[in-house]
């Protein structure tokens, strides 16, 4: 399959110039179609076959995708709803304390911002390194994480693209004592990744973004040595080894932070885009967004231009004046892109899948502002 294979199987596609993959990346058909049979298959089959028996295989054969995909081992996957649900297992997994520090950048989106907020009103302080166009100064991290708990960073940076240097942030934090989480949920579907060449402790994402996955299928891996220390701040039978038994015993790895009976609806889809996904391969994903970001660059003036000239992500930030104006005068045309709440500017998010009148077409627009 090819990029252009691809985008004929995505129906929303067909509608508008959508570049707004960042956010939401419409799913093709086909994955709809496995998520909807899955769903169908298990309640219309449920009298006759174990609704559980035909879940909870379907939860095994998910993790074991995912953790292929990602570079983990199966044991090491969570099922989750989103990044935010996977950040917030991981902050409610740890024992804090009064004056106990949490690290974060100030390119975080909310999902890494609002639960160290909410533990900054139980004691715990939170510090913010603050970045430069995008890039985050390793001296001025390793000063802030030195006596931290926990830090928490993008591999790519949902206000510029611009891609992290994972594997040092995560050595420097490691050298301080500091427990690393790392939020990718820009990373799969558009750039390789691996969470062992990574390094670090738990790394959170979805499919819903660049993977063309449904809404619903997040996931997060946790390093099997790290696992058996936290404790999983939500309970429920899916957590633990026996769900009689008085004496709570969780399970092994990441499954300890799964907690009842969530549909597997969305993650059997995930299987599908993540098949798609591969049968395009991510060499050709990254060198077709890399030509397509390139040619949107070109069309732009340069002092607008927030995001590297070089390629680092499909994510591209321009300045603008009225940037919500922007946004809905591009929207009345069928172009869709987005603001960004922080900046004054739009952010126009291009995948393997997007064509080259399309870029023509937003650049025009931009240009025309």
């Amino acid at each position: 399959m090819n990029p252009r294979e691809l985008r004929a199987d995505i129906p929303a596609l067909q509608e508008a110039t959508y570049l707004n993959f960042g956010a939401h990346g419409p799913s093709p058909q086909y994955v709809v179609e496995a998520a909807s049979s899955f769903l169908e298959d298990h309640e219309y089959g449920s009298a006759t076959n174990d609704p559980y028996t035909v879940a909870f295989d379907a939860y095994d054969r998910v993790r074991e995708r995912i953790a292929g995909f990602i570079g983990a081992e199966p044991s090491e996957v969570a099922l989750t709803e989103s990044t935010s649900d996977g950040i917030n297992r991981i902050a409610s997994a740890i024992d804090w304390e009064d004056g106990d520090v949490v690290v974060r950048t100030d390119l975080e989106h909310p999902a890494g911002v609002l639960p160290w907020q909410r533990l900054e009103r139980e004691g715990v302080e939170v510090r913010v390194v603050e970045t430069r166009n995008g890039r985050v100064d390793e001296d001025a991290f390793a000063d802030a994480v030195q006596d931290a708990k926990l830090v928490c960073f993008s591999a790519i940076t949902w206000t510029h693209g611009t891609q992290l240097p994972v594997r040092k942030l995560v050595d420097i934090a490691d050298d301080a004592g500091a427990f690393t989480l790392v939020d990718a949920v820009q990373t799969p579907g558009q750039r390789a990744m691996s969470v062992n060449e990574w390094g670090a402790d738990a790394v959170v994402a979805a499919g819903h973004k660049w993977l063309l996955g449904p809404w619903g299928s997040g996931f997060l891996y946790v390093n099997s040595d790290i696992a058996a220390d936290l404790v999983p701040g939500a309970i429920g039978y899916r957590s633990v080894t026996e769900p009689r038994d008085l004496e709570i015993e969780y399970k092994s790895g990441a499954k300890r932070f799964e907690v009842g009976s969530t549909t597997p609806a969305a993650h059997v889809g995930l299987i599908e885009a993540i098949d798609a996904i591969e049968e395009v391969g991510i060499e050709t994903i990254e060198t077709r967004i890399g030509s397509l970001t390139d040619r949107l660059k070109a069309g732009i003036d340069s002092n607008r231009l927030l995001s590297p000239q070089q390629f680092e992500s499909g994510l591209i930030t321009i300045a603008a004046d009225n940037p919500e104006a922007t946004v809905e005068r591009l929207a009345a045309e069928d172009v869709i892109i987005r603001s960004l709440p922080f900046l004054e500017a739009v952010r126009v998010s291009v995948h393997a899948v997007s064509a080259e009148r399309e870029i023509d077409t937003v650049v025009d627009h931009l240009q025309n502002q």
